[in-house]
């Protein structure tokens, strides 16, 4: 192989890395810009409803919250929200979740969890395997069927 052969192959393999490496670095980018932003568009949600119960004294609707998350900015980022009121008693804890959403991450390094709002307002981000037994450990036998329907 000539030495001209030889580096047009380096340089073409060079190049073919660059852009591979590049394409995982954007799609990765992506994801983390969804996850951020589903975050921020749950902490704004759970503003809302936190004003929502201390100008009423409990927890809204679905409704109000269906209503409110059409309203968000970078609402459709948070998917499909599950959203917890009618289970939740006067006197649960503050650790109580609320409202929740999971996030998959196919395409990336990122590892698929949830966008997890607690009774207090905290918003927080937990994998799969943390969120799921907490979710368990905080529902009735009526809200587990009723969430498999």
């Amino acid at each position: 192989m000539t030495a001209r052969k030889r580096a047009l192959l380096i340089e073409s393999s060079l190049v073919l890395g660059a852009t591979v490496a590049a394409v995982v670095g954007m799609i990765h980018l992506k994801d983390h810009v969804n996850r951020s932003e589903a975050m921020r568009a749950m902490t704004q949600l759970g503003r809302l409803i936190l004003d929502h119960r201390q100008e009423h004294g409990s927890l809204p609707p679905q409704s109000f919250v269906d209503q409110a998350k059409g309203n968000l900015e970078g609402a459709v980022r948070m998917g499909r929200v599950r959203y917890r009121a009618l289970w939740i008693g006067p006197d649960a804890p503050d650790e109580t979740i609320l409202a929740y959403s999971l996030k998959r991450h196919p395409s990336s390094l990122l590892k698929d969890g949830y966008v997890v709002l607690y009774l207090d307002g905290r918003v927080e981000w937990l994998p799969v395997a943390s969120f799921e037994p907490l979710l368990a450990a905080q529902q009735s036998p009526a809200e587990r069927r009723a969430a498999e329907k």
